[in-house]
């Protein structure tokens, strides 16, 4: 148990570490100044993407009316609200939960980084991600048997040039003209590389496979990787790119093959947001039969809400990875039980 002296006197210089990369964090947003938030963790709606699983409980009014509230998997719609309020650089430092999830890089309840910059454009948060990787103080991140160098530029990799390097597949051959997924050139193009798929897998279950087999154990290896430009049917919640309507102004974070962050330039059009969160619910009613409400004060604050870019931090994966521990329990004050 963690709480045995022993163990914690093994896993306290760990979370030393944490508070410190923690506090180096805080004070390079301040100096470039950023305000700190705290958005509430009870929240209407916890996200509406497909193979996102919230932890839901029900809130009692006053009058002993019964509602559904979920703790919030990401801060998001919160602080997207306050831009549109009038903020302009925020971050938070905030504990969100997600069902579904455990294992060596997955708590059920961790700490993710946010932060958010207004009218400039999404090229600048990878500026932002050297600087955190660098603000750890580790010569050398790592996991398992794999390094990375956190003070070694940044590699600026796009996803179809990176499913070309790694699996062969080309993933354009796979959409159409404005991005649309097509399923039987999805399925020609695996079977001509030799990776298997099941007869009922989407286009999407096919995109993931590549990428968790193929892509990301080859990503952040010696140097980090910024896997950049999603297609657009993979970014909910990103603008797609001006010269190619295929792909979104989304990017990955890798270290070690661990993916560390998710950054986007936020889309900011409420009803292709709305069309695209339906699209992503009816397909979790699909696969789980279930579906989160959307949350209509986030597409009304989203349609005053000014251009802007924003990013997403494991927090507890980055100092796993800068103080080398196996599992992500390890650098967590309290794990879940």
């Amino acid at each position: 148990m963690w709480w045995d002296k022993q163990t914690h006197a093994d896993r306290r210089p760990l979370l030393l570490a944490r508070n410190r990369i923690q506090a180096a964090i805080r004070s390079h947003l301040a100096g470039d100044g950023f305000i700190e938030v705290d958005p509430s963790a009870l929240v209407i709606s916890p996200g509406n993407e497909t193979h996102l699983h919230a932890f839901e409980t029900t809130m009692i009014g006053n009058e002993g009316q019964p509602a559904p509230r979920y703790l919030h998997t990401s801060p998001e719609f919160a602080m997207k609200k306050l831009l549109s309020a009038g903020e302009e650089r925020i971050f938070s430092f905030q504990h969100v939960w997600r069902n579904r999830e455990r294992g060596p890089k997955h708590h059920p309840e961790f700490t993710m980084l946010e932060w958010y910059r207004v009218g400039q454009d999404y090229a600048v948060l990878f500026d932002d991600c050297a600087a955190f990787l660098a603000a750890t103080g580790a010569e050398v991140l790592r996991y398992r048997d794999l390094s990375c160098d956190p003070n070694a530029p940044i590699e600026r990799l796009s996803v179809a040039d990176a499913f070309e390097r790694f699996s062969g597949v080309d993933l354009f051959a796979t959409l159409d003209g404005a991005g649309a997924p097509l399923l039987a050139p999805m399925r020609a193009e695996l079977a001509r590389v030799g990776v298997k798929f099941a007869p009922d897998d989407t286009w999407s279950d096919m995109f993931s496979r590549v990428l968790s087999e193929k892509v990301e154990p080859m990503l952040g290896i010696g140097h980090p990787v910024a896997l950049d430009r999603y297609p657009a049917c993979e970014a909910a919640l990103a603008r797609r790119c001006a010269d190619d309507p295929r792909v979104s102004e989304r990017f990955e974070l890798y270290a070690c093959a661990v993916e560390l962050a998710n950054g986007f330039g936020e889309l900011t059009d409420a009803a292709e947001q709305r069309r695209r969160f339906t699209a992503e619910m009816n397909e979790k009613a699909r696969v789980y039969g279930e579906r989160y409400p959307i949350d209509e004060d986030f597409l009304a604050a989203l349609a005053q809400m000014p251009p802007a870019s924003g990013m997403a931090l494991g927090f507890d994966r980055l100092v796993m990875l800068a103080t080398h521990a196996p599992r992500i329990d390890d650098v967590i004050w309290t794990p879940v039980a």
